[in-house]
Order: structure tokens, then C-alpha cells, then sequence
């Protein structure tokens, strides 16, 4: 292992010394309650009191088929999907801080609103919802969250 560098004084702070950081782990979560990654990924990985999860979609996770093709279906079960991945973390919806939101068709929106405001209830987390060409398994919706893990 390297040894700790040190920089050089300066005038502002003639004592600057940088010291080697210690690298925190990343935890890796994983719920069984939950569609298991369809790829190379981790569900959710947690890092400095952080939680990123990988994007969700309306996956049964008893089958790994999408839930159907209303888009409400598949909304309501990201959502559920979420939650059990949060869960594995100790972190709920009210721990999340950024949704992105991703989306096949924009007429969809009020829908996803709708439902969005029923999963967070008065908790409003910042969010991006992006239209896209398609999604995995031909899903209508997609959603990841970064959470603070209390």
C-alpha cells in the first residue's frame, strides 16, 4: 500500500498535510422479495450512509415476468419492488431523496404522477423523468432512487 502523500505548504495554510483516506466498503443488498438483477448489477449498493438503487421495473419477482402491460400494473409494482430493495437497507420511501424516472410514452405522466403521489404520500423527493425508446422486457416504466440509509 502507498504511503500517505503530503502536499506541500501553502500560504493560506502552512500546515496542509494530506492524510491516506480510508476507503469505506460498498455493502451490496439484495431481497429475494424483489426481481433479481437481469444483468451484471446489484440491486442496491450502499456507501457513506448512502443507498443507490438500480433501476426497477414491473417484474413479478415470483416469475420475472412483467406484472402486464397496463402501465399503473407495472408502476405499482416498481414501486413494491423498491420498497423491498430499500427494506434490505433498513431505508423506507422517506429516506429517498432523488427518483429518476424513466418512461415510454409521456402520455403515461398523469398516471405516474398519480401513482407517485400515492407511494410517497407527503414525502417529496427531488425527481427527473426522462421519455425513453424502450425499456428492459419491453417495461413501460422504470424507476431508481438514491436514499439516505439512517
Amino acid at each position: 500500500m502507498p504511503s500517505p502523500r503530503k502536499s506541500a505548504p501553502t500560504k493560506t495554510n502552512p500546515s496542509r498535510v494530506l492524510r491516506a483516506k480510508v476507503r469505506e466498503p460498498i455493502a451490496v443488498f439484495h431481497s429475494d422479495q424483489a426481481p433479481a438483477a437481469i444483468g451484471p448489477y446489484s440491486q442496491a449498493v450502499g456507501v457513506g450512509g448512502w443507498l443507490y438503487t438500480a433501476g426497477q421495473v414491473g417484474l413479478d419477482p415470483a416469475t420475472g415476468n412483467l406484472v402486464g402491460s397496463d402501465f399503473a400494473a407495472q408502476a405499482r409494482q416498481v414501486f413494491a419492488n423498491l420498497d423491498a430493495v430499500l427494506a434490505t437497507a433498513g431505508c423506507g420511501l422517506g429516506d429517498v431523496l432523488k427518483a429518476t424516472v424513466f418512461i415510454t410514452d409521456f402520455a403515461n405522466f398523469p398516471t405516474l404522477n398519480a401513482i407517485y403521489a400515492e407511494a410517497f404520500g407527503d414525502h417529496k423527493p427531488a425527481r427527473s423523468t426522462v421519455a425513453v425508446a424502450a425499456l428492459p422486457k419491453g417495461a413501460l416504466v422504470e424507476i431508481d432512487l438514491v436514499a439516505r440509509i439512517p
